[in-house]
C-alpha cells in the first residue's frame, strides 16, 4: 500500500509539471530488479554532479511485452527501460531507441571504464538492423538457463544432459519455466547434438548461434516432438513456483534460471536440501537486460546518468546483493567484493573480468567457468516467425490439465506467495552476512 501511495504521489507530480520534464526521471524496471533505496542517492548525486534537481518516478513490469507495448502503441515517455536482450533487438530494428552518449563532463564514465568485455561482445552479437547494439543500451544483469536438481534423488550425470527432463523416473517431480523461447532453444541444441560434436572455439559459436535464428518448420516440429514426450512427466509449467517447490522438495528437476537457482540452493541449503544446478553437455543460452532510452523519452540526460550510476561499482555491489542476479560489470571492486575462498573453488572467468581473473573463488552458478561458458549462445528476437513459436508452445501444453492437477497449481501457488514473502523477510540478513565474508 505504501508504495502505491507513492506511485500516486509521484504521478499527481508528474500531472502537475506540465510538458517540462527536465526535473522528472520516469524509469521502467522489472520488479525487484534494484535496491530501491539507491533511488533517492541517485538523485542527490544527480542534483551534485550537475546541479540540477531530479525526481525519480519509478514504475515496474513483469513482461518484457507488457513494456514494449507501452512505448510501441502507446508512445509512453519512459526516460530509462531495462528490457531483455531479444526486445532490445526488435525495439533496435524498430527504431524505438535513442542512443546512449558518454558525454558525462567532469563525472567518470562508469559505463565504459566497467562493462565486462564479455558483456561488449555479446552485445556486438545481437541483430540490430544495422545498428550497434552497444551505442544504443548498456547491460545490467545477466544469467545462464540449465537444470537445478536435487542431488538427492538425480546423479551429476543425469542432470548433465537436457534428457533428464523426459527421464520417466522423475515422473510428476519435473518443472519448466512456462518461457516458449527459453524451452526451445535449449531443446533446439539437444537436437543438434550430433553435428555440435566435434565443434569448438569460433566454429562451434558460429553454429550455435545459426540455431539460434534458425527457425525452419522441421526444427519446430522436431522441438514439439520432443516436448510433447516430456508433457505427462511435468507437474508443472512455472513462471516463479518452481523454485519454492524445488525447496521443499516437490520437485526434483527444474529447467530454470541461474538466479532462481541460487536463491533455491541458498534457501535448500539452510534446512539440509542439497540442490545443485547444472550446465548441460549439450549446450545452453545465456539471457541479457540492459538499460535503453526509448524513443518518446523526455528527460535523456538524466537517463544517461541514471545508467552511470547503476554501472558504478559500489551500486552494483548493493543491486547484486538485493536481486540475487548477476550484474554486467567487469569492474575488479566487484570481482573482489563477490569472491569467497571459503566457499567456492577458483575458476577461470577471464573472459568476464580479464586476463589475471583466470583462477578466482566465485559462485560458478552465477559466473560459469570459460570452460562452460564456451558452450553457450544467445536467444535472438524471431521477427516475423515469433507466432509460430506461440503456437508451438501452444500445442506442447495444451490445455488437457485435470482438476487435480489445477488443485494442486492452486496450492502450489499460495505456498509460493508465502514463501515469496518468507524470503523478503529474511533476505537482507542473508545479504549483510555475504558481505562479511
Amino acid at each position: 500500500m505504501k508504495k502505491l501511495l507513492l506511485a500516486a504521489a509521484a504521478l499527481a507530480l508528474f500531472a502537475g509539471c506540465s510538458q517540462d520534464r527536465t526535473g522528472i526521471l520516469k524509469v521502467y524496471n522489472w520488479s525487484d530488479y534494484i535496491d530501491e533505496s539507491v533511488i533517492p542517492e541517485f538523485e542527490q548525486w544527480y542534483e551534485a554532479e550537475t546541479g540540477e534537481k531530479v525526481k525519480v518516478i519509478y514504475q515496474t513490469f513483469d513482461i518484457n511485452e507488457t513494456m514494449l507495448s507501452k512505448i510501441e502503441k502507446g508512445h509512453e515517455d519512459y526516460d530509462v527501460v531495462c528490457p531483455s536482450d531479444y526486445i532490445i533487438e526488435q525495439m533496435l530494428q524498430q527504431d524505438l531507441l535513442l542512443p546512449i552518449g558518454r558525454d558525462f563532463g567532469k563525472t567518470p564514465n562508469y559505463i565504459d571504464d566497467n562493462l565486462s568485455p564479455y558483456i561488449r561482445d555479446q552485445f556486438d552479437k545481437m541483430d540490430g538492423g544495422g545498428k550497434n547494439a552497444n551505442d544504443y543500451s548498456v547491460g545490467y544483469m545477466w544469467g545462464t538457463t540449465g537444470i537445478l536438481y536435487n542431488a538427492k534423488y538425480v546423479t551429476d550425470e543425469e542432470a548433465s544432459t537436457w534428457d533428464v527432463i523426459k527421464n520417466p523416473k522423475f515422473k510428476d517431480k519435473i518443472f519448466i519455466k512456462d518461457s516458449a523461447r527459453d524451452v526451445y532453444s535449449q531443446i533446439i541444441l539437444k537436437i543438434h547434438e550430433k553435428e555440435l560434436e566435434g565443434l569448438s572455439g569460433e566454429e562451434l559459436t558460429r553454429e550455435m548461434d545459426r540455431l539460434m535464428r534458425f527457425t525452419s518448420d522441421d526444427d519446430l516440429k522436431a522441438v514439439e516432438n520432443y516436448m510433447k514426450e516430456v508433457k505427462d512427466l511435468v507437474a508443472g509449467w512455472e513462471a516463479d513456483f518452481g523454485k519454492d517447490q524445488m525447496v521443499q522438495e516437490q520437485g526434483w528437476v527444474n529447467l530454470t534460471w541461474s538466479g532462481d537457482a541460487v536463491w533455491a540452493i541458498e534457501e535448500a541449503a539452510a534446512t539440509g536440501v542439497d540442490l545443485r544446478f547444472a550446465l548441460p553437455k549439450e549446450g545452453f543460452t545465456v539471457w541479457f537486460d540492459g538499460w535503453v532510452i526509448p524513443k518518446y523519452a523526455k528527460n535523456t540526460k538524466a537517463a544517461r546518468y541514471w545508467i552511470n550510476f547503476m554501472s558504478r561499482p559500489d551500486i552494483v555491489q548493493r543491486n547484486v546483493d538485493v536481486t540475487g542476479y548477476v550484474s554486467s560489470s567487469g569492474a575488479p571492486e566487484v570481482m573482489e567484493y563477490f569472491a569467497d575462498e571459503e566457499s567456492f573453488d577458483p575458476i577461470d572467468v577471464s573472459y568476464f573480468f580479464g586476463e589475471e581473473a583466470d583462477s578466482v573463488a566465485l559462485d560458478p552458478v552465477l559466473y560459469p567457468a570459460r570452460e562452460d561458458i564456451e558452450r553457450s549462445t544467445m536467444e535472438h528476437y524471431w521477427g516475423a516467425d515469433t507466432p509460430k513459436l506461440i503456437e508451438m508452445w501452444s500445442r506442447i501444453k495444451g490445455d488437457n490439465a485435470t482438476t487435480i492437477t489445477w488443485i494442486i497449481l492452486g496450492i502450489v501457488a499460495v505456498v509460493a506467495v508465502l514463501a515469496v514473502l518468507a524470503f523478503r523477510a529474511r533476505k537482507s540478513r542473508r545479504h549483510r552476512s555475504r558481505k562479511r565474508k
